[in-house]
């Protein structure tokens, strides 16, 4: 499970960069995830990474962080589909018409947020 916290973790990364260097281009992907489908593999993600954090957080180097981040990633793929389709579509709206320096800063959270995560569960 480790290797695929990780993996994800490398994605979310991957997504962070991209937001910081080119917003307009992860804003085209995010809105290729406004679908039913999309909005699936969203929330699978999400309960993936949470599931595979809250097994990898014993041999992590943060567990109890790992495993909060864990809890809090499975809660949040599990409200997607509660949210719904037409409230996803409305937050992505929103995110893109942020200004670029507030996109990038967001982006910018999120790369951090993945590098400490790929930090924390390398052994």
């Amino acid at each position: 499970m480790t290797y695929l916290a990780i993996g994800i973790s490398v994605l979310i990364v991957g997504l962070g960069a991209l937001g910081v260097a080119s917003p307009e281009r992860l804003i085209s992907i995010l809105r290729r995830y406004e679908t039913p489908g999309g909005l699936r593999v969203s929330a699978v993600v999400r309960v993936a990474l949470g599931v595979a954090l809250f097994l990898a957080a014993p041999t992590s180097r943060a567990p109890d962080l790992i495993r909060l981040f864990g809890v809090i990633s499975v809660a949040a793929g599990l409200m997607i589909p509660c949210l719904g389709l037409a409230r996803i579509r409305k937050l992505v709206d929103w995110w893109s018409r942020l200004p670029t320096l507030a996109f990038r800063a967001w982006a910018m959270i999120a790369l951090a947020f993945g590098l400490y995560l790929v930090w924390a569960l390398i052994p």
